[in-house]
């Protein structure tokens, strides 16, 4: 199952994807915290046959139902801080690269907390970590950051 995030100018950020039983299920964020699930025809992945509006606190109690431990958005001094993960994909210019190549924190605001690999977790990777296909970056910062730090990841 891969995830295809697209950045929706004024809008928001798409995440899009595929189960294993090859249904196309979109997830809408809004900037202002609302959520938008899409279900599509198994037939034609353009097609959106329901669409649930959520808001944000209706996504946070479907993401505990699902999950019942999953990383929430953190409320600090009045500035909205978001923990997300972000996976190294195959089209990544950074697999291979040192985490402090990345400049990601001086270029984006947000910070890499963690690094997810199979073999386990990484906490507070350090400059030198080495990043590596599959790998998830657990990123804290504002919406914004996070999702520049997303698209830095992704596009480079």
């Amino acid at each position: 199952m891969g995830t295809r995030r697209t950045p929706l100018p004024g809008v928001g950020t798409q995440f899009d994807f595929t189960t294993e039983a090859g249904r196309h299920i979109s997830v809408v964020v809004h900037h202002d915290g609302r959520r938008f699930l899409g279900f599509y025809k198994s037939d034609d992945p353009d097609a959106c046959v329901v669409e649930v509006p959520l808001s944000s606190e209706e996504a946070t109690a479907l993401a505990h139902l699902i999950d019942p431990a999953p990383i929430d958005a953190v409320r600090t001094d009045g500035i909205d801080l978001v923990t997300e993960h972000i996976q190294i994909g195959v089209r990544s210019p950074y697999i291979g690269s040192l985490l402090g190549e990345t400049r990601a924190r001086s270029r984006t605001g947000a910070s890499v907390v963690a690094v997810l690999r199979r073999t386990g977790a990484h906490p507070s990777p350090a400059p030198d970590f080495r990043l590596a296909l599959g790998d998830t970056l657990v990123a804290v910062g504002t919406r914004e950051g996070v999702d520049a730090l997303a698209e830095l990841i992704s596009e480079g």
